[in-house]
């Protein structure tokens, strides 16, 4: 579009910024600006701030880019550059993290995750920051998969088909996976008080899930070097063999079939000679559930009052739940089922069935509950 003096409106302003983690003192971050348009100033500021060049910043002979080398942390921040012509302007925005090269485990997760080619997984710390956030990323190794404001976070292009976050909880799922999707993920955030908060957690994606009872875990160690002795350890505990768990002649490999509950876990396996070792962790979750299912909640009640049935079930992972009453399919998908006012019409059989996506079974419990007048006080089964 032309307007007067044929200057062209400046439209699809955007910047283009490192796609690996920063580490201070190391690495150097070049951001990019581009647009169309015709393009009179451009300008740079930083966390609401002018721009300027030092002896580690240097701008574009155009000034449409910015090289930062070596990167410190106080480089972490929010960069803005606007593109500006006698009738129009436009701007973008892009967050930068300078990690440290000490990454505390000040963000904790509680267990590694696995998961099965075509699954998901979700990645979710245990403790949130306890001020307001200002830049989170995400990252796997040192690429990176997203970052910037938790409510304006942007996606990488090579994840924005896979990857779902969840600003609230700082949780993020990641879709269709493969088996290059197997390592060390990171979530570093910068507070609003200007600390940075980093936690590590890790995937292990197998060909498919392991099913108690179904599936067969073959885990293969390989390593170079001279190889005196091959020693293998779960849960810090020695490996011993079993009816279940074969190792292989050299010792180099361990088939667990059929699998249960009680291989889930971390398995470490060291390399030794008289001069070094070598270790290698892998985890395992064996999924298996839905079992156990069973209802709290009163029996009999008055007519009139709230009342509360509560289904649980033993399962890995969580089971979904969905509630019959009296044979007829309800709506509700919780694992709790709330009548706000009983009426006469609300006695009957209740079942709750329990879902384990992963197993693909189910099971079920009834509960019969009675309304009746003066009917308050039945027991919790």
């Amino acid at each position: 579009m032309n307007v007067s003096g044929g200057k062209k409106i400046i439209s699809n302003v955007r910047l283009i910024g490192p796609e690996e983690s920063l580490i201070e003192g190391e690495s150097s971050a070049n951001i990019i600006s581009e647009g169309t348009g015709s393009i009179s100033s451009v300008q740079w500021m930083k966390d609401d701030s002018p721009l300027s060049p030092s002896n580690s910043i240097i701008f574009s002979s155009d000034n449409r880019s910015v090289s930062i080398s070596p990167v410190q942390r106080s480089d972490s921040g929010e960069y803005q550059c606007t593109y500006r012509n006698p009738v129009s302007s436009g701007t973008a925005k892009l967050s930068l993290i300078i990690n440290s090269q000490y990454l505390g485990e000040d963000l904790q997760f509680s267990e590694p995750a696995n998961g099965a080619v075509g699954g998901s997984v979700v990645f979710a710390p245990d403790n949130l920051p306890s001020t307001s956030i200002d830049i989170i990323q995400w990252h796997f190794g040192t690429t990176i998969i997203l970052t910037g404001h938790p409510d304006s976070a942007i996606i990488a292009s090579a994840y924005r088909d896979r990857v779902s976050f969840d600003r609230n909880t700082l949780a993020l799922e990641l879709r269709n996976l493969r088996l290059d999707d197997s390592g060390k993920y990171r979530l570093t955030v910068v507070t609003s008080a200007g600390h940075q908060l980093n936690g590590e957690t890790s995937l292990q994606v197998f060909e498919e899930s392991l099913i108690e009872g179904e599936s067969s875990a073959n885990i293969i160690s390989e390593g170079t070097g001279s190889i005196s002795s091959v020693q293998w350890m779960k849960d810090d505990s020695p490996l011993s063999p079993s009816n279940s768990i074969i190792f292989s002649s050299d010792n180099r490999s361990v088939s667990i079939s059929p699998v249960q509950r009680s291989d889930s876990g971390e398995y470490q396996c060291t390399y030794r000679n008289p001069v070094s070792s070598g270790t290698a962790k892998l985890s395992l979750i064996i999924n298996y559930g839905p079992e156990d299912v069973s209802i709290k909640g009163q029996d009999v009640v008055d007519l009139g009052v709230r009342v509360s049935l509560s289904c649980s079930a033993n399962s890995d992972p969580s089971a979904s739940f969905s509630w019959k009453i009296n044979g007829t399919d309800t709506n509700v998908t919780a694992d709790t089922f709330t009548i706000d006012q009983t009426d006469f019409t609300h006695s009957g059989d209740y079942e709750c069935t329990a879902w384990n996506n992963v197993t693909k079974r189910n099971a079920a419990q009834k509960h019969t509950l009675l309304v009746k007048v003066g009917g308050g006080g039945g027991r919790y089964p």
